[in-house]
């Protein structure tokens, strides 16, 4: 394979990463994002090799209210079945064996590059995770904003689930309320694989071509991150669209009530009222969907404007808890989780 010679670190980004003394530099990573999504969802065992099929109840048995002597028709239940595709992410990080040994630390410098690259794929997914369209783009999964993408009741039935914010044009966030959960909404990948980032050191043996096919050695590390997400019950699933970004919206005198439309999206969870009350399992042993871990994910914006319609409106509905062992804010004791990989960008949707 030809590579263009920019996919290369080379002697300019080598001298950017030493310190005075020729050692290998700490990097400041000014790209790193927040996607405490990545930290949340759960994951499956993919029954495909490169997806997962559910089956889902459609329709329920109806009974016959019968008079003496009158017989009682047989009746039956309603599935269908879907499938949910996975997609494969890739990258190499390719760094020349004589320029790695340089300053005599190897391992440093591959570190140093390797890092940026768990990163850089890192972004990659937490934003196909809300944004990616396998219809559109066939090597990729499908994510929540295209399952999630009218308010329309009339033309799809999850439709109830979109709450418009009233946001116009193409400035406007999402807020959204994921159930995750091994019945409800869940990562996923291939059959017989392992979950999560993967990563290969390839060493040095791997021979390697410049722009012009000639080889040279280098240190190579693989990086895979084999991915899908199952919507298998998508009642758990809410999505705030609309919310405008402008003066026209938060930043401006009138601005949308999120804590408002964030109340009515609670109770769309189907086992809302158990979950978000208080209420154990222990206590609700007829719950069919055990084990919901809801959060609601928003981007930095949405996130400043709760807090400042929180100092203005003191909303006895807010608490901070502990949360996987950190501090969280909590609204009806669900975690509020900062994704930046949720633009500002979102056109409305109708």
């Amino acid at each position: 394979m030809v590579f263009t010679q920019n996919v290369f670190p080379n002697l300019v980004d080598w001298a950017r990463r030493a310190d005075p003394d020729g050692s290998i530099a700490i990097v400041a990573e000014l790209l790193s994002q927040c996607n405490e999504v990545m930290k949340d969802m759960i994951w499956q065992e993919g029954n495909l090799p490169l997806g997962h099929k559910v089956t889902v109840r459609t329709g329920l048995p109806q009974g016959t209210w019968r008079a003496a002597n009158q017989g009682v028709q047989a009746s039956k239940s309603l599935t269908a079945q879907f499938q949910f595709s996975v997609g494969q992410l890739q990258a190499y990080s390719i760094v020349d064996k004589t320029l790695a040994n340089l300053n005599g630390n190897v391992a440093k410098f591959r570190y140093s590059e390797d890092m940026a690259h768990i990163e850089g794929l890192s972004q990659q997914v937490a934003s196909a995770l809300f944004y990616s369209n396998e219809a559109t783009n066939p090597t990729q999964f499908t994510g929540l904003a295209p399952l999630y993408n009218t308010v329309n009741t009339s033309t799809a039935k999850n439709a109830v689930n979109v709450l418009d914010a009233g946001g116009t044009g193409s400035n406007n966030l999402s807020i959204w309320l994921v159930g995750w959960g091994d019945h409800t909404c869940f990562g996923i990948f291939p059959k017989g694989s392992q979950a999560g980032l993967v990563y290969e050191d390839k060493g040095d043996i791997v021979p390697q071509y410049d722009g012009n096919g000639n080889r040279f050695e280098a240190y190579t590390s693989l990086f895979q991150f084999n991915v899908g997400l199952c919507v298998k019950d998508w009642r758990y699933n809410v999505r705030i669209a609309n919310v405008d970004t402008t003066t026209a919206g938060l930043q401006g005198s009138t601005p949308p009530d999120l804590f408002a439309i964030m109340s009515r999206a609670v109770v769309r969870l189907p086992t809302a009222s158990r979950r978000l009350t208080g209420i154990t399992e222990s206590d609700a042993p007829d719950d069919p969907v055990p084990g919901i871990l809801p959060a609601w994910y928003v981007n930095r914006t949405g996130r400043e404007y709760m807090d400042i319609q929180a100092i203005r409106d003191r909303n006895v509905l807010l608490s901070s808890k502990d949360y996987a062992g950190d501090p969280v804010l909590m609204f009806r004791d669900v975690p509020i989780r900062v994704v930046d990989a949720l633009t500002n960008s979102e056109a409305r949707i109708v």
